[in-house]
C-alpha cells in the first residue's frame, strides 16, 4: 500500500532530503488534500515539533478531519498522543519518547500501550548508518533498529522504518536492509526512504511492507 506523506514546517508543506535540505515546498494545502484523499491512510510528520522549534498543530488539526492519517513529530506523551487522535488522527507515531538517556524505554512504551492501546501505536525506528537518530533526526543513538524491534515488539501494532540516508534522493530503498527489517518483527510494518516507484511499492507490498512516499509524489514521478 501507498502511504502519501505530509511533511509539515513553518507552516507548509516540505520535502527533506536525508532530513536536511529543503527541496520541495508548498502551501495550497486543499490541493493535496484532495489528491491524497482517495489513499486509505497519510502520514502526517509535523517536522517543527519533531525538533522542539514550535509546531504546525493547526494544520494537523485540520488535515486529520479530512484523511485518514496516522501523525508523528514531537509526540512524548500520553496526553499529546490522546490528544491527537480525539482530533480525529487514525494512529499515532512515536520515536523519541521511547529512548532515554540513550536506553530504550520499555516503561514508556507499556504505558503508552496500556493507556492508548497498541492498534494506536506506531513506533517509529529511524535509522542513519545503522543507528536510531532522534529528536528530528538531529541526535544520533547507539541502539539499532533491531534492538528498538525486540524490546517493543509487544507494545505497538505497527513499526514505522525510515532509512534516513536514502530519504528524498528518489534512488529506491535498500530491499536488503527493509528485508532484514520485515524478518525481525510479525508487526505491521511500514518502510520509507528514497522510495521512487510504483514497481518498488508493489516489490515491497508483496513482501508484506507498506511504503511512505514523499518526494515521488510531489515532484510527479509517481501520480498521486
Amino acid at each position: 500500500m501507498l502511504i502519501p506523506s505530509i511533511d509539515l514546517m513553518g507552516g507548509k508543506i516540505v520535502q527533506l532530503v536525508q532530513g536536511d535540505r529543503q527541496a520541495l515546498q508548498f502551501d495550497n494545502f486543499d490541493y493535496w488534500i484532495e489528491r491524497f484523499s482517495k489513499y486509505p491512510l497519510v502520514q502526517v510528520i509535523d517536522l517543527d515539533a519533531a525538533r522542539g522549534t514550535g509546531n504546525n498543530w493547526q494544520l494537523v488539526n485540520r488535515i486529520v478531519q479530512r484523511l485518514n492519517s496516522q501523525v508523528g513529530g514531537g509526540i512524548r506523551s500520553v496526553e499529546q498522543a490522546r490528544e491527537i487522535l480525539k482530533a480525529g488522527a487514525h494512529k499515532v507515531i512515536l520515536g523519541s519518547v521511547l529512548l532515554k538517556d540513550g536506553k530504550i524505554d520499555t516503561q514508556c512504551a507499556a504505558t503508552l500501550a496500556s493507556a492508548l492501546g497498541t492498534a494506536a501505536l506506531v513506533f517509529a525506528l529511524d535509522t542513519r548508518g545503522g543507528r536510531v537518530a532522534i529528536d528530528g533526526w538531529r541526535k544520533d543513538t547507539g541502539v539499532t533498529a533491531f534492538d528498538m524491534i525486540q524490546a517493543l515488539e509487544p507494545f505497538c501494532e505497527t513499526f514505522l522504518y525510515t532509512h534516513i540516508d536514502t530519504e528524498g534522493l528518489m534512488g529506491g530503498i535498500p530491499m536488503e536492509t527493509v528485508c532484514a527489517i520485515r524478518q525481525a518483527t510479525s508487526r505491521r510494518l511500514v518502510v520509507a526512504g528514497g522510495i521512487t516507484t510504483q514497481q518498488e511499492i508493489d516489490s515491497l507490498g508483496a513482501l508484506g511492507m507498506d511504503a511512505v512516499v514523499g518526494m515521488a509524489l510531489y515532484s510527479g514521478r509517481i501520480s498521486a
